[in-house]
Parts: C-alpha cells; sequence; structure tokens
C-alpha cells in the first residue's frame, strides 16, 4: 500500500523547496509521485520537479476544495492503479485547506491510508498572515501532524518564540520543526513527519469511537458535518468569525503568457514594484519562468520581502503566475509588458 504524504503550506511558505530535499535526502530508491494541485491557471512548479524524474500530475481547476471530492479522488485512484507507487506526495495549493485534502483522500475508501499530514509554515511572516488570512492559514496549522518552519534562520529568537506561541494555540500536538533547513537532514524532517502522524492517528480513531473532544478548537462540530457533505462543493467544518468562504472569493490568480526576453535589471526591476507597489493589489506569491536577453532563462519567485531570481532551464514559451488578493490585472500586465 502507497504511503501518502500531504504536504501543504500557505503561498510561499517553501513546499516545493521543502518537497526537493525530502526527494534528494529522505526518499531515495522509493517508487515517488507527486501530485500538485495548484490554485492558478498556469503550474509552473511541474517543470522544477520533473528535472528529478518524477511523474508529476498537475490539476490547474481552480480552487482546490472544488477540484477536490471530483477530480482529485479520480486523480489519486488513477495514479495508484497506473503507477503501483511506494509513496505519494500531495502538494496542495497554498490557499487550500488542509481539513478538505485530508477529508478528499479518506472519501477514496479504506485502502488509501494518510502517512502523514505537514504544513509548513514560514516563521517569519506567521503573524501577518495568520491575522490576515486566518481562515485558510490557521486552518493548515490546525490539522497538520507536524508543522515545518522555513526561513527560521532568517529571524529572532524572540520573533520565532512568539511564532511558535501562535502555533501552540492553533494545534497543541503537532511536532513542530525550527531547525534551519540546511542544518537538518531530510530523513529527520521525514522521521518528525511520520512519528506524529502515528499518535495523531490514535487520537482521531480514539475521537472517533468515543466522540471525546480534546481542547482543540477546530474539533467542535467535527463530527457533526462529517458524512453529509461529502460530496458539497467547498463544505467548511468549522466556524470562523468571519464565517465560511470559498478560496476564489477571497484569492485570485492571474496567468500570463509572454515571448519577451527580459536583462535580471529589468526583471529585478519588475519584482520590486510588484513586491512593494499597493497599486497592484496585494500580491501574496508570484512565481516564472521567463526568456533572458542572453543566456539560460529566468525561474523567478515572489513573496512579500523576499525575492529570488536565478539561471535555469527553457520553457516552451516564458510563463508567469501571479496569487493575491483583490489583483489590479491590467496594471499587472502592463509592468510585464504583456497585454
Amino acid at each position: 500500500m502507497a504511503k501518502i504524504d500531504i504536504i501543504s503550506g500557505f503561498l510561499g511558505a517553501g513546499k516545493t523547496t521543502l518537497i526537493k530535499k525530502l526527494i534528494a535526502e529522505a526518499f531515495q530508491g522509493e517508487k515517488l509521485v507527486l501530485i500538485e494541485n495548484e490554485f492558478g491557471e498556469i503550474g509552473i512548479d511541474g517543470g522544477f520537479l520533473k528535472d528529478s524524474g518524477i511523474q508529476i500530475t498537475e490539476m490547474n481547476s481552480g480552487c482546490i476544495c472544488c477540484s477536490l471530492v471530483g477530480d482529485f479522488g479520480e486523480a489519486l485512484k488513477q495514479v495508484l492503479e497506473q503507477y503501483s507507487p511506494d509513496r505519494v506526495i500531495i502538494e496542495p495549493s497554498g490557499v487550500g485547506k488542509l481539513s478538505d485534502v485530508i477529508k478528499a483522500v479518506q472519501n477514496i475508501g479504506e485502502n488509501v491510508v494518510i502517512n502523514s499530514t505537514a504544513a509548513v509554515v514560514d516563521a517569519s511572516k506567521c503573524k501577518m498572515y495568520m491575522k490576515n488570512y486566518g481562515e485558510f492559514y490557521n486552518n493548515q496549522i490546525e490539522y497538520a501532524g507536524t508543522v515545518i518552519l522555513s526561513r527560521t534562520q532568517n529571524i529572532s529568537e524572540e520573533k520565532l518564540d512568539k511564532c511558535l506561541k501562535m502555533i501552540r494555540e492553533k494545534n497543541e500536538e503537532a511536532s513542530i520543526i525550527t531547525t534551519p533547513w540546511d542544518e537538518i537532514n531530510g530523513k529527520n524532517v521525514l522521521e518528525a513527519m511520520e512519528k506524529i502522524n502515528s499518535l495523531e492517528k490514535e487520537i482521531v480513531e480514539e475521537e472517533h469511537h468515543h466522540h471525546h473532544h480534546h481542547e482543540h478548537d477546530h474539533e467542535h462540530e467535527h463530527h457533526d458535518h462529517e458524512h453529509d457533505h461529502e460530496h458539497e462543493c467547498c463544505h467548511h467544518d468549522h466556524h470562523h468569525e468571519h464565517g465560511h468562504h470559498h478560496a476564489d472569493d477571497v484569492f485570485s490568480s492571474l496567468g500570463m503568457e509572454t515571448a519577451h526576453k527580459f536583462t535580471e535589471d529589468e526583471l529585478g526591476g519588475i519584482l520590486k514594484k510588484l513586491a512593494e507597489g499597493k497599486e497592484f493589489g496585494e500580491v501574496l506569491r508570484a512565481k516564472g519562468i521567463v526568456p533572458a536577453a542572453e543566456g539560460e532563462w529566468f525561474h523567478f519567485d515572489l513573496v512579500p520581502e523576499e525575492t529570488e531570481i536565478r539561471r535555469g532551464a527553457a520553457d516552451f514559451t516564458g510563463r508567469i503566475c501571479v496569487i493575491g488578493a483583490e489583483l489590479k490585472e491590467a496594471e499587472i500586465k502592463e509592468l510585464f509588458g504583456s497585454h
């Protein structure tokens, strides 16, 4: 039976980087399938991970919880039948709810077992995202067996402690990995993910049999809804102060194709404007692969306060994806010279 690991994380937290690390250091010799579920029109990450020789199934059909119950279950069944993998890694959309992903996997049936659930959390942005996008962000933390903090090397001990405290308020049981990724082997990360999950499974099973509630906010009302809404799109199990939201109501994504050749300075300037300029809406994530004026292509990544541009392999055309809230599409297209 294939092990299924769900690695969630808000936009730009570092899910893909973590998965690459695990592939290189912890999953060697295993027959592995990665299922990505991007929010948005253009999937970019597939290109980055194909180099590792891993089968990618990308589903760019918008909001994760809408593509989940139908397409997602079918895609997972197909992958299991076709490839008989040792392990399936599911990388949900950054704005997907982890509870929806878990439910969709469980809906497939008895022969599918979740091996681990993890949430990658950018330690430097924990407070900001919890405040602004609590409904989506907190759900990933609440349902994770392991919380893996990224960019801990960039913040003070005091800020890290505050972040830990906020996570503990949402999830008392999860293992939390705080060590900078450069200093820890992927095998240790995997051990933490697998160890805590067996404990979590016992708790979940105990709850299921005894309807016993432990002190998590997210367990209230959980059982009332579980079986009635399996096929209802985007049903959420718990109440939040601002009600239920569909990812599509809060976030939008803009996909562009471009043949324009960029210099590094030009691309750097565009990304700086995109990160800082409120006139483009609230940009939470941008990534892309675009032709360079000379040499290899540029692969870029942007999250608030952080931008990375690196040289990489060519793609069939330049592709850019911007995700955020209240995006100003015309202004963003103009910025990249794409109309």
